[in-house]
């Protein structure tokens, strides 16, 4: 049973830019990293592929829609929490809380 490995997308970039300084083979940085070759030619592929639309207007739109998200998320996440705590005083000043 072989167990895939996961790498995050820190180390995925850093590698793929050792890639692209051309400084080092595939070889090289496949032994290096202990990351085959044929995983280094896929994520360098992604990234080239990738590398237009960091300049276009819709990415730039849809990292605008994830900060709003971002931000929305939090802000409902601290209305939670204050409805929590308001509901908990109010079972507690009505007697309804219960005791531990």
């Amino acid at each position: 049973m072989s167990v895939r490995k996961s790498y995050s997308p820190d180390f995925k970039t850093k590698i793929v830019l050792e890639i692209l300084r051309e400084e080092k083979t595939l070889a090289q940085l496949s032994s290096e990293y202990g990351v085959h070759t044929s995983q280094l030619k896929q994520w360098k592929k992604i990234a080239l592929e990738g590398l237009p639309t960091l300049f276009t207007d819709e990415q730039r739109a849809i990292e605008r829609m994830k900060k709003e998200y971002t931000k929305q998320s939090e802000e409902l996440y601290a209305e939670i929490g204050r409805l929590t705590t308001q509901l908990a005083w109010l079972k507690k000043k009505c007697g309804l809380a219960t005791e531990p």
